[in-house]
């Protein structure tokens, strides 16, 4: 490695080798931070201190700790939110971020990276994010000698971070050597860490063999009944909905209900079947019974209530009242849902996600600030991520601050650029704004993440119109009412189009069709002057009429009206 001095308009040359047998995740990751940590800003480690930690453990010493959840300071039996597959891509964007305004007025620094193909996944990933966000750091691949074995296994750390990848390829690995008699709690707990880790990475098939094989050898009560929840949680929550199971699924929980209900110590009952009773939730709300599924949350909090100790298990609690928060909101109950979403967020202020469902709920009953100051505190307490922003812009929007709800969205597509609903958004108010150009390319992009999106369809067509292609923007309608028949904005434009070419009765039947499923001012207006062409000057009065008293100081509709 060549001497490194991070000072202005300084090329320097690191030569790094990301072969995931040195260190496991973050190899490569953690080398470009022993480079980078030392001489930083206090405060620019301080922000950035989750994915620095998480990348490089042993630098933890030089990182301020700003940031925290109740889970660090807990007995690891009870850490049961195991973060999710994204959590690396938001440490990835962290990390750019840091790597970023590290090198800000230092100079470009280049990067030579060997054995990239061996890398984990988690460094794979990094590479990406840093050559699309970081322009000053080049990175260059070089061939190396990868080394030979399996990684060195932190079953812990894999865990803990969400290093899904390494902990299903080192568990499986071990879980070939070992067998239950050699070691029973040992090869419990690695079973379960590596089916947890291959059911997040989409591997289900493999999850699904070593519950099989769980099932041949478990004999005591508590593992038969954690194998079956693990069954069934698997089979609801399939990464293929094709494959989703929630029949099957209720058969499986049914029978570690069974198990864990007859339980003999309450502590023990009441933490496992709490456990499994909300699974069996989640199974009825997948089978479309929400009712049934509140009551067997708070079945689950009732138990935790009574046989836990106040201070036992506080993660299970929090996911708990989370969940009944859901359902109380979805159920209309706003007041007792965000009882629940401010106790679940008092438990643990550092988990960023219940911010996000509680600001989802505050945005639905028109409380915009208040949604903005919980999106705003999901960002703050985790890495960046797209949802938050994608949220925040979806509430200035609905404040009328159209850059600030821009600036949103192309921020989450920097951060994930696989982030469809962004493209949706975008699109749209790209269109909004006569920026067609723009429009199209982000309808097209995100078409091409999720072909059978209606309102990506519904904005093309918008597109194709505005620039003349009617052929084209009806096609595009036509493929957004194909795929969802009440789409108000599909009709419209069709209804616009119709209009034009002369077909006054098509535009009356199409603005019928978007009244059925809103009326407003606008629609009505649009059908008025569609009946008016069409010849039906009686019926265009009507509704303009009612125009007019949705819309008192509409000019537009005052004028018609005054035609007679």
């Amino acid at each position: 490695m060549a001497a490194l001095r991070l000072g202005k308009d300084l090329v320097d040359v690191l030569t790094l080798d990301a072969d995931r047998h040195l260190h496991g995740p973050y190899t490569l990751g953690a080398a470009l931070l022993d480079v980078l940590v030392p001489g930083a800003r206090t405060e620019l480690l301080a922000a950035h201190d989750i994915e620095i930690r998480a990348a490089a453990p042993h630098l933890a010493s030089r990182v301020p700790r700003r940031r925290r959840s109740r889970a660090d300071d807990l007995p690891r039996e009870q850490r049961i939110l195991i973060p999710g597959a994204g959590r690396t891509r938001r440490i990835a964007n962290g990390l750019a971020e840091f790597v970023r305004d590290r090198l800000a007025g230092a100079g470009p620094l280049r990067v030579t990276v060997a054995n990239l193909a061996a890398a984990d996944p988690t460094d794979t990933q990094l590479v990406e994010v840093l050559r699309r966000r970081v322009p000053e750091l080049e990175i260059t691949e070089v061939e190396g000698v990868p080394r030979q074995g399996p990684p060195a296994a932190d079953y812990d750390r894999f865990r803990d971070e969400g290093f899904h990848h390494a902990m299903a390829e080192a568990g499986t690995a071990e879980l070939s050597r070992l067998t239950h008699d050699d070691d029973p709690d040992r090869w419990w707990t690695l079973l379960h860490r590596t089916t947890a880790a291959l059911e997040a990475i989409a591997r289900e098939p493999e999850a699904r063999e070593l519950y099989e094989t769980a099932r041949r050898v478990a004999t005591e009560p508590r593992h038969r009944a954690t194998v079956a929840c693990s069954l069934a949680t698997l089979l609801v929550r399939h990464h293929d909905p094709a494959r989703r199971d929630p029949e099957e699924a209720l058969a499986w929980i049914n029978e570690a209900i069974t198990i864990t209900s007859l339980l003999p110590d309450p502590r023990e009952r009441a933490f496992h079947l709490g456990f499994d009773l909300n699974a069996k939730a989640l199974i009825e709300v997948r089978r479309g019974r929400p009712a049934q599924a509140l009551t067997l949350v708070e079945s689950a909090l009732d138990l935790a209530d009574r046989d836990l100790a106040p201070d036992e298990h506080p993660i299970h609690r929090l996911v708990l009242r989370a969940n009944r928060a859901q359902l109380l909101g979805a159920a209309g109950r706003t007041r007792e849902a965000l009882a629940d979403y401010a106790a679940a967020i008092a438990a643990d202020p550092g988990y960023p996600d219940y911010y996000l469902d509680r600001g989802t709920l505050l945005h639905r009953l028109g409380r915009l600030e208040e949604a903005v100051a919980d999106y705003e505190s999901a960002m703050r307490v985790s890495p960046p991520f797209p949802e938050p922003y994608y949220n925040r812009a979806e509430a200035r929007y609905a404040r009328g601050d159209l850059a600030g709800a821009l600036a949103d969205l192309d921020y989450a597509l920097e951060l994930d650029p696989g982030f469809a609903p962004a493209y949706v958004n975008r699109a749209g108010l790209h269109a909004a704004m006569g920026e067609t150009g723009q429009a199209r390319r982000d309808a097209e992009a995100g078409l091409a993440l999720t072909p059978r999106e209606p309102y990506l369809w519904c904005v093309l067509g918008q597109v194709e119109q505005a620039e003349g292609r009617r052929e084209a923007a009806r096609a595009a309608y036509d493929g957004a009412l194909a795929l969802d028949g009440g789409l108000v904005a599909a009709w419209a434009g069709r209804a616009a189009l119709s209009f034009e070419e002369g077909a006054h009765e098509a535009a009356v039947a199409d603005l019928t069709r978007a009244l059925e499923t809103s009326q407003t001012a606008e629609l009505l207006f649009n059908r008025a002057l569609a009946l008016r062409a069409a010849g039906r000057s009686e019926e265009a009065r009507r509704d303009l009429v009612r125009a007019a008293e949705l819309a008192p100081g509409d000019e537009d509709v005052r004028r018609e009206l005054g035609r007679g």
